[in-house]
């Protein structure tokens, strides 16, 4: 059980960031999401760790709370090389800029930048940053298991789409991903919901903790809902802006004083 346990996180550690993770005997670029999605808030934990590693470090320094911010939410792009980012860019091209289902699909998949997609980007980067550097005024631990905790429930309720939508085109990386078992979704939408408990544990209260996870689950089930109006169903780019929804809206709802 132990080696399956290592073995299913680091699947999920692969895919989901560009840390230098053994690829073992069953390396691949997809993994088996039918069986380690139950893994993907370990995963998302490990890399919100290194957010919240920069923070502890850019308040050991002295760092003014906008550069500490803007530093670790550049760490988390990083660790990730822009993967969910990439996702809402090309989602809010798409979705912004074609007329037809079959429009918005051929904008998603080019990969090209679009005035839609850079405007979702730097929305997403300044309330990141701005999320961050608002909690870090009042606690630097607070501030780095916001990070933690975000990360963690984000990758797990990011999966949502592949439970309640089909794929909107029969090729692509949504498509050809496994869906989540109903039972490893269970246990990653838990293990999220465990790890985002963290907040409360350092400044937030019980309640503020509740609402925040809510509100990630809230923003994931948005993307999910405008994704099956817009395509009829769920791309990788989908999966991508539903992580960050999540990711963005419980950081926010942590801020707030």
């Amino acid at each position: 059980m132990a080696s399956t346990f290592v073995r299913d996180i680091r699947a999920c550690l692969r895919f989901y960031s560009r840390l230098p993770v053994p690829l073992g005997d069953d390396g691949h670029a997809m993994p088996d999401f039918a069986r380690v999605s139950w893994a993907a808030p370990f995963a998302g934990g490990v890399i919100g760790a290194i957010g919240a590693g920069v923070v502890l470090i850019g308040v050991f320094l002295h760092l003014p709370s906008l550069v500490v911010a803007a530093c670790a939410v550049g760490a988390l792009t990083l660790a990730t090389g822009g993967l969910h980012e990439d996702g809402l860019a090309d989602l809010a091209d798409g979705f912004g800029g074609g007329a037809t289902r079959e429009q918005k699909l051929a904008i998603m998949r080019d990969s090209r930048l679009g005035a839609y997609g850079a405007l979702a980007l730097c929305l997403s980067l300044l309330l990141r940053v701005v999320a961050v550097a608002a909690t870090l005024d009042r606690s630097a631990l607070l501030a780095a298991f916001a990070i933690v905790s975000a990360s963690a429930l984000s990758r797990a309720v990011g999966l949502i789409p592949m439970i309640a939508l089909l794929p909107a085109r029969i090729d692509g990386a949504g498509a050809s991903a496994p869906t989540p078992s109903s039972s490893a979704m269970r246990r990653a939408l838990l293990i999220g919901s465990i790890i985002a408990l963290a907040p409360w544990l350092f400044g937030a209260t019980l309640a503020q903790t509740v609402v925040a996870q809510i509100a990630a689950m809230t923003a994931t089930l948005a993307v999910t809902k405008l994704a099956q109006r817009q395509i009829g169903g769920y791309t990788g780019d989908v999966l991508g802006a539903s992580q960050q929804a999540a990711e963005i809206a419980l950081v926010v709802a942590i801020s707030a004083a």
